[in-house]
Order: C-alpha cells, then sequence, then structure tokens
C-alpha cells in the first residue's frame, strides 16, 4: 500500500507525501522539501520513472518539486513526469516549476489525468478545500495491489470519496485536531469513519497537526495513522513508526516502573497491552487476570472499554486457559464462545480476536492476552507470525502477574483475606501518603479495634472457632467499608480502618454501628453459634504525627475502652 515519507500538516517538520511503487515505477502523492530530502538518500537503481501526482498547489505539498527535477536529472538519472489534476493545475505547475524554478522542459515531463495511461490510475476526485484554491484540490482514486485505495489530499469533506469506497477499500484521510472551515476535523470525521469501516474500508489517518489529540478523538474507530518508511541518517536505519511506538512504550513503562506511584503492576499491563497492540497492528488489546479463588475472569487493561469480569468458564478467553492454547477466530459472530455483549453496548464491530493463555513458572495458566481486529488485514491474525511477534510482550505479562500475585499474598492476610500490616504500610506509602502532607486539608480517620476476650474463644472452643470468629469479623468490617475505607487486620484479634475525607465523629459514628452489628450478630464457630462484643478506640490523623504515633493515639482510647468496660467507643 502506501508508504508515508511524512504525515504532518503544513507547518510539521515531515510534511504530508505517500508513494507505492508499480512494476519499475515509483508514484509519489504530492512532493514537499521534506519528502524529497527523504527520496535522495532511497536507492532508486530498480525504479525507471518517478510519477508525481499532485493535489493542489500549496507549497506543503510541491515545494520539493523543482528539487526533484533538478537533481534526478544532474545527479539520479531518473526521468520524472509531473501528473496535474486538471488543466488550471497544470497551468499554475507549469508557471511554479519554468519560472521560478528556471527549469528547462527537456529536464522533466508534464501531463495530466487525462491523457496518461497507467494502470494504477483510476480517477481524480474534485474536492473543497481553501476557498482561494476553490476548484484546484483533488484526491485521487489508485489501483494498488489488487485494492481500491482513496487519498484524499487535503479536504475538508469526505463527501466527494465516498462513492468510490466499499467493502475491502483502503481509505487514506486527512483529519485535523482543530474544527476549521477548510480541513477536516478528526470530531467531525469521526462517525463517516466509523461507518466506513462497518462496511469492511481500512481506513489511515494522514496530514495530521496533533497525532496524540487525533488519536484519542478516534478511539472508538479502527483508524490508525498512516505508516511512515523508515528513516535514513548516515546510511543506518533509523527507527520505523511502529518501532518508534514500541520503544516509546517501552521508555515510558520503564520511567513509571521507577517512578514509586502507587498501582504499578495496573500500569505494566497497561503500556504491555499497549505493546502488543502495536506490535501486530491491532485495534484494541487487554489482559485479563484469572482470580481462581472468585472463579472470574477480568481485565482494567481493556483498550476502549471500561472494567469488565465474566466468569472463568466463559468466553474465547476462558477457553483459552482453561485449554492452554492459543485461539484465533476471524469469524468471531460465528463463533459460539465468542461473547458479543460489549459490542451490542459499544457499537463496536469485532472482525478477528486472538487470544493467549499467559503461565507462570510452572507453566500453569494465569491470564490471558488478548487483541481484536487486525488493522488493515481482511484475513485477520496468522497464528504462527503473531504469536511470535506478542511472545515477548505475552511472557513480560505473566511474569509481572505471577509477581504481581506473590506480592498481593505478601500483602493479605490468608485467613481473613484483609491486607495484613504489610499491606497496611504499603498502602501508606502509597494511597493515604497525601493525607500525611501537612499542606493537605482533607481528614482521614481511622479507628483499631479488638474481639472482646477473644482468648476465651480459644481455650473454650479451639482454634478453629477462633479462626472462623476472626474470618467472620473481617466480613462484617469488609461490609462495611465505603469506596474511601479499607479494612486491615492488624493482628491477632485486632483489626483496624482507615477511613479516607471523615472526620473524628463520622469515624466514631462508623464505628458505634459495626459495634451495635457485632453485638447482635451470631457468630458461625466450628459448628456453634457464638456472640462476640468488640471494643474501638478513633482517631483522626494528625499529619505533623508520624504514622506510627497516631496509631498509638488511637491504642490508647483502645485501652479506655477495654479499661471501662469493653463493647463500646472511645475518641
Amino acid at each position: 500500500m502506501l508508504t508515508f515519507f511524512g504525515r504532518g500538516s503544513a507547518f510539521c517538520e515531515e510534511q504530508n507525501s505517500a508513494y507505492f511503487l508499480s512494476d519499475a515505477d515509483m508514484i509519489l502523492l504530492d512532493c514537499p522539501m521534506s519528502a524529497f530530502q527523504r527520496i535522495k538518500t532511497m536507492d532508486l537503481r530498480n525504479v525507471s520513472r518517478i510519477y508525481v501526482l499532485v493535489t493542489h498547489t500549496h507549497g506543503d505539498h510541491i515545494s520539493g518539486i523543482g528539487m526533484l527535477i533538478d537533481y534526478e536529472y544532474f545527479v539520479g538519472n531518473v526521468p520524472v513526469t509531473i501528473v496535474a489534476p486538471s488543466e488550471p493545475v497544470r497551468r499554475d505547475l507549469e508557471y511554479y516549476i519554468k519560472n521560478l524554478e528556471g527549469i528547462r522542459d527537456e529536464w522533466f515531463e508534464m501531463t495530466d489525468v487525462n491523457t496518461l495511461s497507467a494502470n494504477w490510475l483510476k480517477t481524480v476526485v474534485p474536492t473543497t478545500h481553501s476557498p482561494e484554491l476553490g476548484g484546484k484540490c483533488f484526491g485521487y482514486v489508485l489501483r494498488i495491489e489488487g485494492k481500491t485505495v482513496v487519498y484524499t489530499g487535503d479536504t475538508n469533506t469526505l463527501d466527494p470519496f465516498i462513492p468510490y469506497l466499499q467493502k475491502d477499500s483502503i481509505l487514506y484521510t486527512e483529519v485535523s485536531s482543530q474544527k476549521s472551515p477548510i480541513h477536516l476535523s478528526a470530531e467531525s470525521a469521526r462517525e463517516t469513519i466509523k461507518d466506513l469501516e462497518n462496511q469492511g474500508v481500512t481506513v489511515f489517518l494522514m496530514h495530521l497537526d496533533d497525532e496524540e489529540k487525533i488519536v484519542k478523538t478516534m478511539n472508538r474507530t479502527q483508524s490508525r495513522p498512516a505508516p511512515l518508511m523508515p528513516a535514513q541518517q548516515d546510511g543506518d536505519l533509523v527507527e520505523d513508526s511502529a518501532m518508534k511506538e514500541v520503544l516509546d512504550i517501552s521508555e515510558q513503562l520503564y520511567k513509571e516502573m521507577c517512578s514509586g506511584k502507587k498501582n504499578d503492576h495496573i500500569m505494566l499491563f497497561l503500556y504491555l497491552t499497549e505493546l502488543g497492540k502495536v506490535l501486530v497492528g491491532a485495534d484494541r488489546a487487554s489482559f485479563w487476570k484469572w482470580d481462581k479463588r472468585r472463579k472470574k475472569l477480568w481485565t482494567t487493561s481493556a483498550i476502549g472499554v471500561e472494567k469488565i469480569e465474566i466468569p472463568d468458564d466463559t468466553g474465547l478467553v476462558g477457553k483459552a486457559i482453561k485449554q492452554k492454547k492459543v485461539l484465533v477466530t476471524n469469524d468471531p459472530y460465528n463463533d459460539p464462545d465468542f461473547n458479543p455483549e460489549v459490542d451490542k453496548k459499544t457499537g463496536y464491530l469485532t472482525r478477528h480476536v486472538m487470544v493467549l493463555p499467559v503461565a507462570d513458572v510452572n507453566g500453569e495458566a494465569i491470564g490471558a492476552y488478548q487483541l481484536i481486529n487486525k488493522i488493515g488485514s481482511q484475513n485477520g491474525f496468522d497464528e504462527k507470525e503473531d504469536i511470535r511477534k506478542l511472545s515477548l510482550a505475552a511472557l513480560i505479562c505473566g511474569i509481572a502477574l505471577e509477581s504481581e500475585t506473590f506480592l498481593e499474598e505478601a500483602y493479605h492476610d490468608k485467613l481473613t483475606k484483609l491486607k495484613n500490616r504489610m499491606g497496611f504500610y504499603s498502602d501508606f506509602a502509597r494511597v493515604y501518603s497525601e493525607y500525611m502532607s501537612p499542606e493537605c486539608d482533607k481528614p482521614m480517620s481511622m479507628f483499631i479495634c479488638d474481639i472482646d476476650k477473644f482468648k476465651n474463644v480459644n481455650d473454650t472452643y479451639g482454634h478453629n472457632a477462633g479462626d472462623d470468629v476472626l474470618s467472620f469479623m473481617a466480613g462484617i468490617l469488609q461490609s462495611s467499608c465505603s469506596a474511601k475505607d479499607m479494612a486491615y487486620r492488624w493482628g491477632g484479634e485486632e483489626f483496624i480502618m482507615i477511613m479516607r475525607d471523615t472526620a473524628l465523629a463520622e469515624c466514631a459514628q462508623k464505628a458505634e454501628v459495626i459495634r451495635n452489628a457485632v453485638m447482635h450478630t451470631d457468630f458461625p464457630a466450628d459448628g456453634k453459634i457464638l456472640h462476640c462484643t468488640v471494643s474501638f478506640g478513633c482517631r483522626q490523623f494528625d499529619p505533623k504525627m508520624s504514622i506510627e504515633d497516631n496509631i498509638s493515639e488511637a491504642d490508647k482510647h483502645l485501652y479506655e475502652a477495654k479499661e471501662g468496660g469493653r463493647n463500646q467507643v472511645r475518641y
């Protein structure tokens, strides 16, 4: 298909220009100076002629034509033919080349689309752009590798090109991050592009003024920036666009992992799924974690959708994990294991799916890597080649997930499933650190509680009964947590709850509710029913004091509750 020297707008360093090869011919679509600089470094010994298809005569489209003609006539010795889309544009080009550039007739050829006979040219399409260039702006319909390829040039509408687009066509369209009367904005084009993609058209974006903003705007489509050719520098190959993306993602991942921010593993999975998306040219990617205890599969890194949670025995992800093998389907709607509910909810059209199970060091499946819709391919994912590209990213995901699992186990109490003291201090370093800053004006409170006369439970009913009481108590605390609360097993029969954005009075009120609930609850314990009470000490954190000193103050109030007769809240 088309390979781009640059895909930027007029004020970018590498302006929009592309080429393709047909037999021994090289066909350029426009030739700004930035494209000429790239062409003169290429090995064109096997090229018999260069054709330059001109869309219009702005400098960011034709400023390199004169230099190209000069260079090829005096140095490269490849004949150059300039192709004008209309007679008025032809006259403008002749004036520019002959009068402004001072080039002789014998140094090049000039023709137009009406007289050119080439199997790769189907037609030229008039379009609208700048009023000053009214009637002089065009796009091209080409035939490349057996496919219809539409190149819009600069345009403020897709309407003239729609009749030439059908299933298996490829569209290269200008989109701008800004709304203006002379350029097609990404926001206004998004729905049309989605409709075209649903009809089987592959869409690439070009003439980009702000790539990051445009990609975000178009994230609900399957479109992506047009592919760039590798750059040459001092004779050495420099990163092409895909490799640049891979290196950029790797660099950002490294920085994030060394930053000390919270959710390191979540961030790791996000970057690795984005990496996999780039490596195989997928539209979407997601990394699924297998929660064997809850028998659930869930992802927080599904590109384009919110968190998804499903039973572990459903869907293509569940099947790939259970069978421990890669699954590829390029006809998902006729696959009984494909779940179309997300597509129904979002309007997305899934054409291709590949799922790689991810294993730990013992070879046991612990998650899965899923890719959706291979961009620019009607055949979909290639199981052999795409697995080869993804294997390293999937391996790192597996190692990271296993590491996260070990870390989570270290941070959690096995009996109660609450976070333990190690998890408590980890959360303080990451989640609660801002509340411990003297500049923070948001309150954070805590209580520490203790099951009254718990030793009597163990001595009278046995340790199994004691364990049941601890687990049941943990469940009550966990169910009492709001989105900004977290319960911890502090040790033995002591528990702590941290409450962000909560003042002391609210903390004490919640403790009172829990105390009352425990007092009136039947505790099943090793086949028996027991009744327990709990004492509480509450404290609003003072940022000027250490974590330990704040806990010590809460513990003093707990001691007061114990000494005052138990089953009460003190603060």
